[in-house]
């Protein structure tokens, strides 16, 4: 068994976040190892969802665990080639967050349910309808494979602002 490593996440803005995600046309071990990696990522950041370009790859795959509950199993998914195949005309206002955009939330309103469409580990089709922060969390990382961000969601002084201050972290980063 491999070890998994923790990959640095990209921080907004970056090109690589606005980049349509091409389709992962075969599951490889070096995929699985990407996906390992990534769900490590997550967890120590900690997050509820990664998506491939967040760590520079520009592949459509995504892992969440969006349980929250105080000593509830872990359910880690790993999601290749996301699609949703319905969304609820109903919807959700979640205060969303995301790993590339640190320290930053607001609202987004979504579909509340959604039924999505993957490729698991091993290749099989997986079909799951998912409700609640599930349902955000699924579509949140989708966006991601499609270039689009949360903050994409907010009005654009709003958007300006929280970019303006990703460009200052990134600079006093970059001097660290």
């Amino acid at each position: 068994m491999m070890a998994m490593s923790i990959r640095p996440i990209i921080i907004h803005p970056d090109p690589r976040l606005k980049k349509v995600c091409a389709p992962v046309p075969v599951i490889t071990d070096e995929l699985r190892r990407l996906a390992d990696d990534m769900l490590e990522t997550m967890y120590d950041a900690p997050g509820i969802g990664l998506a491939a370009p967040q760590v520079g790859v520009l592949k459509r795959l995504v892992v969440m665990d969006c349980v929250k509950e105080e000593g509830a199993a872990p359910r880690p998914m790993v999601l290749f080639n996301p699609e949703i195949l319905w969304a609820s005309e109903e919807t959700n206002t979640y205060e969303e967050g995301c790993l590339s955009i640190p320290d930053q939330y607001a609202d987004v309103e979504r579909p509340a349910e959604v039924k999505v469409r993957w490729l698991d580990r091993d290749g099989k089709v997986q079909e799951e309808h998912f409700t609640g922060l599930w349902a955000t969390c699924v579509q949140h990382e989708i966006d991601h494979l499609n270039g689009k961000l949360f903050i994409d969601y907010l009005k654009p002084l709003k958007r300006q602002m929280i970019t303006r201050k990703m460009i200052k972290l990134k600079r006093e980063k970059a001097r660290a």
